[in-house]
């Protein structure tokens, strides 16, 4: 495998785990609060975890078909998607 695919499953790794204590977050807002908010974000949290699961398995089963001047395009995506994940939950958290 590649070191820069390597490094976007990693990332990609990285932002389920993230994902995954956002949607614990919103879970424990909306047991609170039975708000309509917290559901859509716990759907949007989904969707976007959903995407990450797909990519990662994507690297592992189709890593021949990737073109090398592609893997940094993606690194980039995945790195930018944790760090706005990221901001997201520390907003959220505050």
């Amino acid at each position: 495998m590649e070191p820069i695919m390597t490094a976007s499953t990693i990332v990609s790794g990285a932002n389920l785990v993230v994902l995954g204590v956002l949607v614990g977050v919103f879970i424990k807002i909306y047991s609170r609060t039975k708000a309509q908010l917290p559901l859509g974000m716990i759907f949007f949290a989904g969707l976007l975890f959903l995407h990450n699961v797909i990519g990662v398995y994507a690297y592992f089963s189709m890593m021949e078909l990737y073109a090398i001047a592609l893997l940094p395009y993606l690194l980039a995506v995945h790195v930018a998607e944790l760090a706005g994940i990221l901001i997201f939950l520390k907003i959220t958290l505050q």
